[in-house]
């Protein structure tokens, strides 16, 4: 909880994500809450004006592109109480040290979450209308497809998979229940009771893979979640199945995955690869069944607001002696995304 004097506030990011973060209403909003300098972003901790800057602050509003907050960091900010992300996961920013020494961390991945599970849900729809493949055909032959190329394509009753009931698997589950799909979910956290209340039927990940027309990825890039779809798992996809990866190209074997997509017995709908992006000769850039976007899914353009907006609330809030809506807590991180 902050002081009843105005805190201080210093901005940590890349300063390109600013003005879209914090459009000038939103800006003045900050301003009136919090003692903040605009034209000053930090990037790199060691600057002197940074230097300065962090003695004096309460508060950081970071967002990608801020160093990561380790112990140097909350040595050279006595003051800091308040972190404020404006993205979405901490996992990678946040230090042990912080987290030891009391700092309050807060996230918009809440709001970061939004456009991946839109971003999804309509990947998942058009997998089901077969959208891709048709386009490809489509644009080969320049004639309709006959009732025998449409006989597998449809979305009633459709069996999606969803790997991880994270922030972006529930908003993609809440989504989900329009439809007239068949939704199961894999998430070791989450019991058949609380699975059927998010419309989902609960299943083991094999027997997921093994039952679903369409893969859905949402667990968080942790070390047991690392290549959680390697070889063996990938087979058990059933034929002409399609995997859609928002999450981060570590929980899926990358050779493993090139091999069943140039095979084609699965597609697949990757926003995210590993390595990132993908070498220049790799194959998944022309391969037809594979539907490829450059980290596109989470908050762009006018998006970004959102996330901004979340911080100016959380930091009223805290100013107004409210406890924080957005915190994260350290134990938490294994199985938020």
């Amino acid at each position: 909880m902050l002081s009843a004097q105005p805190p201080r506030a210093v901005f940590a990011m890349d300063p390109v994500h600013l003005p879209q973060l914090f459009p000038p209403p939103l800006m003045a909003r900050l301003q009136d809450v919090a003692e903040v300098d605009a034209a000053l972003v930090v990037q790199d901790f060691a600057d002197p004006a940074a230097t300065e800057a962090l003695a004096r602050a309460d508060v950081l509003i970071t967002g990608w592109g801020c160093p990561h907050l380790d112990a140097d960091v909350l040595a050279a900010a006595p003051r800091l109480r308040t972190v404020l992300h404006a993205a979405g996961s901490v996992r990678s920013l946040v230090g042990e040290a912080l987290w030891k020494g009391g700092v309050t961390v807060c996230s918009a991945a809440t709001g970061n979450a939004l456009p991946v599970a839109e971003y999804t849900l309509a990947m998942i729809l058009l997998a089901g209308k077969d959208a891709f493949a048709h386009r490809e055909r489509f644009r080969d032959s320049h004639t309709y497809p006959s009732t025998t190329e449409t006989a597998a394509t449809g979305n009633l009753g459709r069996r999606v998979g969803i790997i991880g009931a994270s922030r972006v698997g529930r908003r993609v589950l809440e989504l989900l229940r329009l439809f007239d799909l068949t939704v199961a979910l894999y998430d070791p956290y989450v019991d058949a009771g609380e699975a059927a209340a998010l419309g989902a039927e609960s299943l083991p990940l094999e027997d997921l893979l093994s039952r679903s027309d369409i893969v859905s990825l949402h667990a968080p890039d942790i070390p047991q979640t690392y290549r959680m779809l390697d070889r063996d798992r990938l087979a058990l996809i059933r034929d002409g199945g399609v995997l859609i990866n928002t999450s981060r190209g570590a929980l899926v074997d990358p050779a493993a995955l090139a091999d069943e997509l140039v095979s084609g017995r699965l597609s697949a709908v990757l926003d995210v690869t590993e390595p990132e992006p993908l070498p220049t000769g790799s194959p998944l850039y022309s391969l037809p069944n594979v539907f490829l976007t450059p980290h596109i899914a989470g908050s762009l353009g006018n998006e970004l607001e959102r996330l901004g907006r979340i911080v100016v609330e959380e930091l009223e809030h805290l100013a107004a002696g409210l406890p924080p809506a957005h915190e994260v807590r350290h134990a938490d991180l294994v199985r938020v995304a």
